[in-house]
């Protein structure tokens, strides 16, 4: 009976650690390959603030965005 307790107990657990690391290395594989901003959306949203952003900053901004991820 404890045993049977202890095996459940260790194998959510186990269960719990597992499923992280997938979704986590999911999550990482999705991101890169669809990242959330890129550089169009950031001259727009520079554009929208009523500035004419060169390539510099823009890729300053994407670098900042980088570090994130």
């Amino acid at each position: 009976m404890l045993r049977d307790i202890l095996y459940l107990v260790i194998g959510l657990i186990a269960g719990g650690i597992i499923g992280f690391l997938v979704a986590r290395k999911y999550m990482k594989k999705y991101l890169k390959e669809n990242p959330p901003i890129n550089e169009k959306m950031i001259r727009a949203m520079m554009s929208g603030m009523g500035r004419t952003p060169t390539q510099k900053q823009v890729n300053q901004m994407m670098k900042q965005m980088n570090k994130f991820m």
